[in-house]
Order: C-alpha cells, then sequence, then structure tokens
C-alpha cells in the first residue's frame, strides 16, 4: 500500500477503506509517513470530504494511536459532555455537580484553553487547593463514591490527532467537517464514555459561526459516536453573546456556585438543564427528557447539587469555604464600572471581542507558554434585550491594572444599544439525535 495512491483516490473523490484509513494514521502517527504527503491528503479531504463510513473509521484509527481510558470499573451509564467553545462556556462546573445529584456518574477529563479564558481545569484551578492530578485507581474511586471527578487530559490520548491537527493548522485545513469532528470524537471515545452529549455553538463567539455549518458538524459527530457504539446527540445552542454574565476563571466559579444556589443567569441556567437532562436520559436516571428536567430542577432549588459540588472539591483537595464565601476566590486589585453612553435596548454584544477583551487583562492565553491570572475578568451587567439607562454599568471589568483605555474603547466597541425594542436571540436552534 502507497500513500501516493491514497491521496490520488482522494483526490478524485473516491472513498478510503478500513485498511487504507489505518495505514495512513498508523503511519503518520510513527514517522513512516512524511508531512508532506499527509498534507496533500488533508487538502484533499478538506475539497471531496468523506464519507460518513470514512468518518467513523478515521476516529477509530485515531482512538487507536494511543491510549484509551477503561471507565469499566465504574458503576453505572458514563455520559460525557463536550462543547465547542464560546465565551462564558461555565457550563462543565455546573452539569458535573448537577447531574451527579441524581445519580449519573460523570467521570469528566478536560483540558486547558487557549484563547478568552482558561479551560476548565484552569477555573477549577482557581478554588484554593483544588488539584486535578488523580491516579487512575483515585479518579475512578472518586466517582465511583461521590458519582463525580473532573482530572487533566492525559498526554497519551490520541497521539495521531494532536499530529494532524497541528499540520491542518499550518495548512489552511482547520475548517473541514470530517477533520473537526473526527478530531473531537476521537478524544471523546479515547476517554472511555459510554454516551456524549455534544454542545455545539454557532453565531459570532463560536467557532462555527453560520447554522448551517454547525448543524452539519453536529450531524457529523452524532454520526461518528453513534457508528463506534456511543449513544450519541447534539445540542445547538447559541453564542451570539457570553453564555451567562462572567468571563474570567475565579468570576465564572462564583457564577457556578450562583447558579448551583438556583440564582444564575437565566441563560446558562437553561442550558445547563437542557444538556444535563439528555445526560441523565442517556444514564438511564429518567426515561423523558421533561422527567430528567424536572428532577434537576428540584435538585438546583432544594441544594442538592450545591452539595454535590462542594463534596466534588472538597474530594479533590479544594477549600470547600469558597462554595458559601467566595470571597476566597483570586480577587482582582480593580473592578471598574463601563457606564452605558446612552439610553436604550441593548441590540448587539459581540461576543469575540468580549472574549478577545477578558484575555487581553490576562484571563487567558495568546500561546501556550501564557500565564493566566484567575482573577481578571468581566461581567456583563446587561444581555441582549435588556433596557439600559444613560450612566448605568454594562459591565464591571475586574483587573490588576488600572490602566486599561484600550480595552475599555473594546468593549464599548462590543456592545451596541438601539434606540428600539430587540429580541433576545434564542438560546436553544435544534437538537441532533
Amino acid at each position: 500500500m502507497r500513500m501516493y495512491d491514497l491521496i490520488e483516490k482522494k483526490r478524485d473523490g473516491k472513498e478510503l477503506t478500513k485498511d487504507e484509513i489505518h495505514f495512513f494514521i498508523d503511519g503518520y502517527t510513527n514517522g513512516d509517513i512524511p508531512d508532506y504527503q499527509v498534507s496533500a491528503l488533508l487538502m484533499a479531504t478538506f475539497f471531496q470530504d468523506m464519507t460518513e463510513a470514512e468518518r467513523a473509521e478515521l476516529t477509530a484509527s485515531m482512538v487507536a494511536s494511543g491510549e484509551q481510558i477503561d471507565l469499566s470499573a465504574i458503576s453505572g451509564v458514563k455520559v460525557d459532555k463536550h462543547s465547542t467553545g464560546g465565551v462564558g462556556d461555565t457550563t462543565t462546573l455546573i452539569l458535573a455537580p448537577l447531574v451527579a445529584s441524581v445519580g449519573v456518574p460523570v467521570a469528566k477529563m478536560s483540558g486547558r484553553g487557549l484563547g478568552h479564558t482558561g479551560g476548565t481545569i484552569d477555573k477549577l484551578e482557581a478554588i484554593p487547593g483544588f488539584h486535578v492530578e488523580l491516579s487512575n485507581d483515585e479518579f475512578i474511586d472518586s466517582v465511583n463514591k461521590n458519582k463525580v471527578a473532573v482530572v487533566g487530559q492525559t498526554g497519551n490520548l490520541t497521539p495521531a490527532d494532536k499530529k494532524l491537527y497541528s499540520l491542518r493548522d499550518v495548512t489552511a485545513t482547520v475548517n473541514s467537517i470530517p477533520l473537526i469532528a473526527s478530531s473531537i470524537m476521537s478524544k471523546k471515545i479515547a476517554s472511555g464514555a459510554d454516551a456524549i452529549v455534544l454542545d455545539v455553538k454557532t453565531g459570532t463567539g463560536a467557532f462555527m459561526k453560520d447554522y448551517h455549518e454547525a448543524k452539519a458538524l453536529a450531524e457529523a459527530m452524532v454520526s461518528i459516536g453513534n457508528h463506534v457504539g456511543r449513544d450519541t446527540l447534539a445540542i445547538i445552542s447559541d453564542m451570539n453573546q457570553p453564555l451567562g454574565k462572567a468571563i474570567g476563571n475565579a468570576l465564572e466559579v462564583k457564577e457556578a456556585i450562583d447558579t448551583l444556589q438556583g440564582n444564575g443567569p437565566s441563560d446558562l441556567t437553561a442550558l445547563c438543564l437542557e444538556l444535563g437532562s439528555h445526560m441523565t436520559v442517556l444514564a438511564g436516571k429518567a426515561d423523558t427528557v421533561e422527567e430528567a428536567k424536572k428532577r434537576l430542577t428540584e435538585n438546583l432549588n432544594n441544594g442538592k447539587a450545591l452539595e454535590r459540588f462542594k463534596t466534588f472539591v472538597e474530594s479533590q483537595g479544594g477549600d470547600p469555604r469558597v462554595i458559601d464565601h467566595p470571597e476566597l476566590l483570586p480577587q482582582a486589585t480593580h473592578k471598574i464600572e463601563l457606564p452605558a453612553t446612552k439610553s436604550g435596548t441593548v441590540s448587539e454584544i459581540i461576543a469575540d471581542d468580549i472574549g478577545t477583551a477578558a484575555m487581553m487583562l490576562g484571563a487567558g492565553r495568546s500561546t501556550k507558554n501564557s500565564e493566566i491570572d484567575l482573577s481578571v475578568g468581566i461581567v456583563l451587567h446587561k444581555k441582549i434585550g435588556d433596557t439600559v439607562n444613560e450612566g448605568e454599568p454594562l459591565v464591571t471589568i475586574h483587573t490588576n491594572d488600572s490602566s486599561i483605555d484600550t480595552i475599555k474603547e473594546k468593549l464599548y466597541a462590543s456592545i451596541s444599544v438601539s434606540d428600539h425594542a430587540v429580541e433576545a436571540p434564542t438560546l436553544i436552534h435544534s437538537t441532533v439525535r
């Protein structure tokens, strides 16, 4: 078998076989196939797409290229959640203890984040003492005991994906549905979950800004999951404005605590209940989404979800006092309000630009070696559709640098106020099963 023939075959729009895909992935992972030939195949795939069978085989080959986590020692159906990212996406911090409170085992591996703010691991490390380094036995024991544990991703998962992504990044082949879908799903499948709920974002703050592209990606990932034996569904949710109100690591932890107390932003709460309901049904803990949503809502209101979060934090070395005293979280030196310059209705919040402003404050990484300031970020006081009076604060900037005129200008340019009434955007666009 020759790589030349695979490139030619895909260039001409023909379907690669299972053996051909495994040959390509194995050879590239082992260093036997050079970058220039893989680049050619990636570009051919970019233009010619892949069939459902090819996408599933590509994903399975990427999974087989490295370590696979065995969660069989954890009782029950393990359901994972993945978000395609966005601004102010605090859902994992809320969902993990929330669904655990109704008996769904959550054995989650998360990463650190490049971009606007840190990843889930960075956010959790804003809690004093919290650690994400657990042995495999400790991880499994914690889930069996508490129904929830979150650890950092192992470096041995899907090495083929890491090599392919580095090459895609420099060959203009990142925005390819089969390549994106196989990249995401290979990591989820290798992490050992029995079922997967995907939160695919669309809008100005999302990777997939167009709804139809987001739907195509969701359909591709659901198809892959089901092809390889994982019960998978996707929710397509809106990211035309930040989710919730907090953008920044410690600020998002506080918002998660507020939400678990039943006092969170309405959009963040609604999305967590939607995602959590599907996770609960897939885990066999409820027969219908409506029944699951009722149980989860009850646990937000009766304190069980919050108590599960406290147990989760304490079991991983974190200071449980932060739940009742969030002031123990890292605090920025300055809190600067940005007042509205006119009265009206908030008509636009450019999520990407708000996220970039938070990164400029130090809340995120521009490179892998960047240091994150866990205390800084932005809290929105108004969302699209809200009325605002001149002089009323639009946002509060949490910063350790008082000289932030450039960031203020960026925030003002990111938030528009209209003289006319504006409806809030639809939060959940569709479900892909």
